[in-house]
């Protein structure tokens, strides 16, 4: 059973991977229509973390607003939390962007799990970015 979970998990990691409009560290976010999904920091953590990313001003042309989403998921593909947008308070769960000026932003995840008051148990941890439809994703070690 547990083989079968890892490989599925490793399976659906590759497919991610390999899968357009996923970044790859160190790619050229020119190249994503202007999204940028960026380490977080401290990483590991413990207990908090934030995720910065950058939305290109091209993104914003027309009066468009991104619809932008960001979760958080363990290695067997469970949600675990959605961080909320830093300066704001409003969870990132399919929300119109506006342009700050900057195209930069960051999320804030207290390191709780999803409806709970129980932290999130150490380990390897995916978040995805999802802007427009197009995902992008990184990993994070939770350390306690």
């Amino acid at each position: 059973m547990v083989r079968s979970a890892w490989a599925s998990v490793l399976l659906g990691l590759t497919v991610a991977a390999t899968s357009p409009g996923i970044l790859a560290q160190g790619q050229d976010p020119g190249r994503t229509g202007g999204v940028e999904l960026k380490q977080n920091w401290p990483n590991p953590f413990n207990p908090s973390t934030t995720i910065p990313f950058r939305l290109g001003d091209g993104l914003f042309t027309d009066g468009h607003r991104p619809v932008v989403s960001l979760r958080i998921y363990n290695v067997l593909t469970q949600l675990v939390a959605i961080p909320i947008l830093q300066g704001s308070g409003e969870s990132l769960d399919g929300i119109r962007l506006e342009w700050n000026g900057t195209g930069e932003y960051s999320a804030y995840w207290d390191g709780r799990v999803l409806n709970s008051d129980r932290e999130a148990a150490s380990g390897i941890y995916v978040y995805q970015l999802v802007v427009d439809g197009r995902r992008f994703m990184k990993k994070m070690v939770v350390a306690k």
